[in-house]
């Protein structure tokens, strides 16, 4: 699975990824994992965000005790621009994985489990993180989804039709997240505190909680002119309004004890020789504590503000604690030298568990602590300790027999 991978998207200039939602890449990838379920006998049904679902038992049959639903396991597979191979792509490929391991065990759930492959986790085409989670639980309202424009400027609905897909049935499914139970997301960790601890015992962690984050937009004014005839003391630069505030960013985070990015940009007219007439950037914070993060966008908006610059929030997901009882079970089960962690990256868990499905998230060590990077890494035996972990989690959350 993960070699029919390992060359979709991948830009061979840079060894990274750009597989960006609604996309002929992601539209490979979404073949692929319709390809690997149903060759695991598998199904796989679609939710009205484009989330893809494959349910190995029915979801809607209600048992004996009167409930009904099931186990769920994945990721995703689209990533950030140059992005590494394994952030999402190796939650989806461990849970067809550790399904292959409940049946090579002869082990069969006694609850229906679905594997899961999220769309647009990274937000990286149309600048939401969790798209397809959010508009599935309902925190993305359709109608801004459908409106949310690429660096092309084509709309979210556009790139949906050039795909021969309809908009109008985007939104929320709540017929798809009462099938949930529970959801368990493994990913590579994207940090290396699993790299600093007993290297014979902490190839995987149990997460606890993702720190609150969003994103912001911000719009720099300036006045075209000629970058040879135009005197420095007459010109209103948008750059250098642009540059003050990513210098900003850095200022307030660092006093406030948070971190703050500004890693992406668009210039017009965009031009060697003429001077910015308008810059639009985005601001990405997180933080341990939600309100030194909310206090540091407060700096950064009075400093935009008072330069004729603006700051506009595009995406807030507020800490998010997983389940203690469902991260109690996930360590018990895997042992009590299993290290809990928490982790300062957004993911689709985080939203499920924010909607109020019990949810946790399981880390495979990552020895360079890279990510959003070609340089970000797992090493396989690592990785077949991530499958061993989740087959374990799901026999027990199953009550396979």
């Amino acid at each position: 699975m993960w070699a029919a991978l390992e060359q979709v998207g991948r830009d061979a200039r840079t060894g990274g990824y750009r597989r960006f939602a609604w996309t002929h890449e992601d539209a490979h990838l979404r073949e692929w994992f319709a390809g690997e379920c149903a060759a695991r006998g598998q199904d796989v049904v679609e939710d009205r965000a484009g989330n893809q679902w494959a349910w190995w038992g029915d979801p809607d049959v209600v048992r004996a005790d009167g409930t009904s639903g099931g186990v769920a396991v994945g990721s995703h597979l689209d990533s950030v621009p140059d992005g590494g191979a394994f952030d999402g792509p190796l939650g989806v490929v461990s849970a067809l994985a550790a399904i292959d391991g409940l049946r090579a065990a002869g082990l069969t759930p006694a609850v229906p489990v679905a594997v899961v492959s999220f769309v647009d986790e990274e937000g990286a085409r149309f600048g939401i993180a969790c798209a397809g989670s959010r508009v599935l639980t309902g925190a993305l309202p359709a109608e801004r989804a459908l409106g949310l424009r690429d660096g092309d400027g084509l709309t979210m609905a556009e790139a949906l039709q050039v795909l021969g897909r309809d908009p109008t049935a985007l939104g929320r499914d709540d017929e798809t997240l009462r099938r949930v139970t529970t959801f368990v997301e493994l990913h590579v960790e994207q940090g290396r505190a699993l790299a600093h601890l007993d290297p014979a015992t902490s190839a995987v962690a149990v997460g606890s909680d993702i720190w609150p984050h969003g994103r912001w937009r911000i719009d720099v004014p300036g006045t075209a002119n000629h970058a040879g005839t135009t005197r420095l003391e007459d010109r209103r630069d948008a750059m250098l309004g642009y540059a003050e505030a990513v210098l900003a960013a850095r200022e307030v985070a660092t006093a406030r004890g948070c971190v703050a990015t500004m890693g992406k940009i668009r210039v017009e007219p965009n031009g060697v020789n003429a001077i910015a007439s308008h810059v639009t950037g985005w601001l990405d914070a997180r933080g341990a504590d939600e309100g030194a993060v909310r206090a540091a966008v407060v700096d950064l908006a009075a400093f935009a503000q008072a330069r004729g610059a603006t700051l506009t929030e595009e995406s807030w997901t507020g800490a998010t604690r997983f389940a203690p009882d469902l991260v109690r079970r996930l360590a018990d089960t895997l042992g009590p030298s299993t290290p809990v962690l928490g982790t300062g990256a957004g993911h689709d868990a985080g939203i499920l568990s924010a909607h109020g499905i019990p949810s946790a998230m399981l880390f495979v060590r990552n020895p360079t602590g890279v990510s959003h990077s070609p340089q970000e890494h797992a090493e396989r035996a690592d990785c077949h300790a991530g499958v061993a972990a989740l087959t374990r989690v799901l026999a027990d959350l199953t009550e396979a027999s």
